[in-house]
């Protein structure tokens, strides 16, 4: 099914806005726009609930309630159980929590697997455990696809791996990882999993529970929501690991990987990630759960043109697959010169697009992809129109 184009621009305030009229978006990698349930429920509650929520009076009450709104409506779209989802002001700091816990949990002489196909957020935190004498084992990508294989990590498990931890799929590579496969290899060695779906969530929710990770990991912001990073920790695992949160708050499942104070109005809004989607569904006439599977068949339509295109230049070195149907569409692109004065020479064709490392620098190394020199980043989601698409490579013609 193809999702209504004219309605899911509609659900955008950004698309309505004088000063991107004439813009085409491709950097939603980096950040997509937020839609209207988000801001509407953001700007309520900071104009009628913004109070320390959880106490005896309406706006308080009220505050509090929508904040458990948006965990357990979130809980129920990802397929786990309300209590197994925190929220923390970003997914590299959620991360950096989780190691920090991990460190205490694990000891020394006992590994945990990485990836050099991940975003530093999933890497550098496990990698630095290396200093409390934690085994650090990478499962390397192919240097020329950028495709990791799970028959490389089977060598990598054994009795002392507590951990393998890897991307659904990377920021630059865009190749989609077999989630499910992959865990059960880690689980019949005896080990957990945590994976990084920052780049993949916004392109449909995922299932957690049907995955059957013990960590999912992605960041609001980038799909349609505010700024805040959501972590999925199943019960088992985070009954387990030691808590990081006040004392007090350790029998609150919630609230053992968040020691920081929450922002009681951005985890409100999140809630209103969880309306778009059933929005979409109601317009269609189809199940919210269906929804995703509506979004990567728009995306997939969208994206094979311009991976086409792509193959047909021998002047840029397209990373990751070129079929759309096995990959995400963040496309970046090795173009052996710096990439960031491409990205402004496409900001004067108006095309907004990122160059960069992305925080990808140990991928692009392994790719043999000057860091410095960065790639150029085309990325978008199922709003994207097709004019936006065939002006992105028109654009492209004429810059590279």
């Amino acid at each position: 099914m193809m999702l209504d184009p004219d309605f899911v621009r509609a659900q955008f305030p950004a698309f309505s806005q004088p000063a991107l009229d004439g813009w085409a978006f491709f950097e939603n990698a980096g950040g997509s726009y937020p839609c209207r349930q988000v801001t509407d429920r953001l700007t309520r509650f900071y104009r009628e609930r913004k109070v320390q929520p959880y106490a005896p009076f309406p706006a308080s009450m009220a505050g509090g309630a929508e904040m458990d709104e948006a965990r357990r409506r979130l809980a129920g779209l990802l397929g786990v159980e309300t209590a197994e989802v925190s929220f923390g002001p970003s997914t590299s700091q959620n991360t950096y929590v989780l190691a920090q816990a991990f460190r205490r949990f694990m000891q020394p002489g006992e590994a945990i697997v990485v990836t050099n196909q991940d975003h530093e957020a999933n890497s550098g935190v496990w990698r630095r455990l290396a200093d409390e004498g934690i085994e650090i084992r990478e499962w390397k990508m192919d240097p020329e696809t950028g495709h990791l294989d799970p028959a490389a990590l089977e060598p990598l498990l054994d009795e002392k791996v507590r951990l393998v931890c890897f991307p659904h799929c990377s920021n630059v590579v865009g190749e989609t990882n077999p989630v499910t496969e992959i865990t059960a290899l880690a689980h019949a060695a005896g080990a957990f999993t945590c994976v990084d779906g920052v780049s993949h969530a916004p392109h449909g929710f995922p299932d957690v529970g049907d995955l059957g990770c013990d960590i999912y990991l992605f960041s609001a912001y980038k799909t349609y929501g505010p700024h805040q990073g959501i972590m999925v920790i199943r019960r088992a695992l985070a009954e387990t690991l030691p808590n990081q949160g006040h004392y007090f708050n350790g029998d609150a499942l919630y609230k053992r990987f968040t020691p920081a104070g929450p922002d009681h109005a951005q985890i409100a809004a999140c809630a209103g990630m969880v309306d778009y989607v059933e929005d979409v569904a109601r317009h269609h006439g189809i199940a919210a759960g269906e929804v995703a599977g509506a979004m990567r068949t728009r995306e997939t339509a969208l994206l094979q043109p311009l991976l086409d295109w792509l193959g047909e230049r021998n002047s840029v070195r397209l990373l990751g697959p070129r079929d759309a149907a096995l990959r995400a569409p963040t496309v970046a692109l090795d173009l052996a010169r710096p990439a960031e004065p491409v990205a402004a020479a496409l900001a004067e064709h108006r095309i907004m697009a990122g160059g960069g490392d992305f925080y990808a620098v140990r991928a692009l190394q392994a790719l043999g992809v000057d860091p410095e020199r960065g790639v150029l980043r085309l990325s978008f989601v199922h709003y994207t129109s097709e004019d936006e698409v065939a002006r992105l490579i028109e654009a492209l013609d004429k810059v590279i």
